[in-house]
């Protein structure tokens, strides 16, 4: 783990870790399996950290199901309520503070990142960059994503925390060289924990 003073940026997944969204997706895959039975057990958690092209082609090969899914959860996206987490505004407000570059990771698409900025246009601004599954062409768990944000950052993987709430992203983050902030709002701490260098409950308890 990096020495906390030469810490220079804050990469950020977004669902479970920046907005509290997480529980509501899981109700969506869940019903998506329902319908369309995938047989894998635990299927709305072990696809967190996927992008949407990742789940469908692995999950959903036929083309009219795939459609079909994308229809349902654009219609989800753009209706859902985006909120962020308690105290999430203040840690960026003391990030930004202090210096640090800041850029959301997320296995989202624009559009729905678009939708999100129309509801917490704040967040928008206290951000530098968004990097979303149309930036990159490997999913969580590979580190692709993250790497990209510190490049564009132009700050070194090992001089950003990065936080991250599923499994997928943790090991992403872990791959990437930064040192790794797990949340523990989507996975208990005792999963969490071996992956992460910090553990917190919320983003905003991290003392900087």
């Amino acid at each position: 783990m990096t020495d906390p003073k030469n810490m220079k940026a804050a990469l950020f997944d977004l669902d479970g870790v920046l907005v509290d969204t997480e529980g509501i997706y899981t109700e969506f895959w869940s019903a998506m399996d329902r319908l369309y039975p995938t047989g894998v057990p635990g299927f709305s958690m072990v696809i967190k950290g996927s992008t949407l092209d990742t789940i469908l082609n692995t999950y959903f090969p036929d083309k009219a199901i795939q459609d079909d899914i994308v229809a349902r959860l654009k219609e989800f996206e753009r209706t859902m309520p985006y909120r962020m987490f308690p105290g999430v505004p203040e840690l960026l407000k003391r990030l930004r503070d202090r210096g640090f570059k800041i850029a959301i990771v997320t296995s989202s698409n624009l559009l729905k990142m678009k939708n999100l900025f129309v509801q917490l246009p704040e967040l928008e601004k206290m951000v530098d960059i968004v990097i979303t599954d149309e930036d990159v062409t490997r999913s969580k768990p590979d580190p692709q994503g993250y790497l990209l944000a510190a490049e564009r950052l132009g700050v070194p993987a090992e001089d950003c925390y990065i936080f991250e709430d599923s499994l997928n992203g943790l090991r992403a983050a872990r791959a990437a060289g930064g040192t790794v902030v797990g949340i523990t709002t989507t996975n208990p701490e005792s999963a969490v924990a071996p992956l992460a260098d910090i553990v917190l409950g919320n983003a905003a308890e991290l003392n900087v």
